[in-house]
């Protein structure tokens, strides 16, 4: 069953055509993903399966505007294949158990993904996907939005030009307190999926924030551990899944990390720090305060550069759309991705190569974020044994 709002689209509209399942009523993700592509005005969202109930979902489109509601994501990808103004490009923003056959369905039928993370629950549907986007000639993109913040960029380039020298300590964080009680328990939507190992994944915490951490470490330094021994805790009586990660990393130049995760941990909002060390200095970013990087050569004063003013370099300087004083947080880097995805889709539009400058998280970064999960679930379960990645 479809849905359509009448009158034809704008003559000469060379926005992409983008298609949403998941994001309708009690959703937090998908109203930030409708609004990070509407940022840079690159999309037109015109379908959308918004809910795995169809009167939800017919209610969520009506809610929003949407021209084209559809029962279930399978109908929307034939019928938006079909249709000359159909849909390029798909945001999937379910629980995670949909991400894969959601994926799969819009991938056979001709159409870029937009994922939000993790890609999928398993390495193995993670690496089907890559293979199945690879044969179709399709974009699958990943939305680890900590990567599209400015100064993230900045410490990328820093790193990538030797500022730091030869990488010998990775340290990331990221607490949260939301899930200090039993909050599921109480019909908070948000709550009951991310602690539902059957709608979640085999990872709690660890597949909600801790992938975030382990990206934004591999983002920023090129790196990915070789090997990892962690503890997943669940802290909170009754909960089904972990709600406490910590664990060592080892990379293959010798580099040491450590990455801990909570959502237990009071007086913690969304609390993302990573800190790099190398041969020749520091940094460290603060996801709060997400417009300063400090940075520190060894044997100099730390100094903290900021986004928006000549201390930025060109990565940052990039994907800047507001003078300095002007913060730029959350909705702006998820945007940013966003925008990043839409130059390799407007590129694959007219046949040409993506520019070298574009970067965004790929099914590739999606394979690493699963494998991290479950080589961390695998070290838990072995009581905190070393396992290789």
């Amino acid at each position: 069953m479809t849905i359509e709002a009448s009158g034809p689209a704008p003559e000469g509209r060379r926005r992409i055509r983008l298609g949403m399942v998941g994001g309708g009523e009690g959703a937090f993700i998908g109203a930030v993903h409708r609004i990070a592509a509407r940022l840079d005005d690159q999309y037109e969202l015109v379908a959308g399966a918004l809910s795995s109930t169809p009167d939800k979902a017919m209610r969520s489109a009506a809610a929003i505007g949407l021209p084209r509601s559809y029962a279930d994501y399978t109908t929307m990808a034939r019928e938006e294949a079909a249709r000359p103004d159909g849909i390029e490009a798909v945001a999937i923003v379910t629980p995670n158990d949909q991400h894969a056959p959601a994926a799969e369905a819009f991938l056979r039928a001709g159409i870029h993904v937009i994922c939000d993370k993790p890609a999928t629950t398993t390495v193995v549907d993670a690496e089907r996907l890559r293979a199945l986007a690879r044969a179709m000639g399709r974009l699958f993109a990943v939305t680890y939005n900590y990567s599209g913040y400015p100064m993230v960029r900045h410490a990328r380039q820093l790193v990538r030009e030797g500022a730091l020298g030869d990488i010998r300590l990775v340290q990331v964080e990221y607490p949260q307190d939301w899930l200090t009680e039993l909050l599921e328990t109480t019909g908070q939507k948000q709550a009951a999926w991310r602690t539902d190992p059957a709608r979640a994944g085999a990872g709690g915490c660890v597949g909600d924030i801790g992938t975030h951490a382990y990206q934004l470490a591999s983002f920023v330094t090129g790196l990915h551990p070789t090997q990892l021994c962690a503890e997943l805790s669940t802290l909170v009586p009754g909960r089904a899944l972990d709600d406490n990660v910590q664990m060592l990393l080892r990379y293959a130049n010798g580099a040491r990390g450590m990455l801990w995760a909570s959502q237990v941990a009071p007086g913690n909002e969304n609390a993302l720090r990573l800190r790099v060390y190398g041969s020749k200095a520091g940094l460290e970013w603060q996801q709060e305060h997400p417009n300063q990087l400090r940075f520190s050569p060894f044997g100099e004063a730390p100094r903290t550069l900021s986004r928006g003013t000549s201390s930025a370099g060109s990565a940052a300087a990039r994907v800047t759309r507001l003078p300095s004083g002007h913060p730029e947080g959350y909705f702006e880097g998820f945007a940013t991705v966003y925008t990043e995805i839409a130059q390799a889709i407007h590129a694959a539009r007219e046949g040409r190569p993506v520019p070298d400058e574009v970067e965004f998280p790929t099914i590739e970064d999606g394979v690493h974020g699963v494998a991290f999960i479950e080589a961390a679930v695998r070290s838990a379960a072995a009581g905190a044994a070393w396992v290789e990645l």
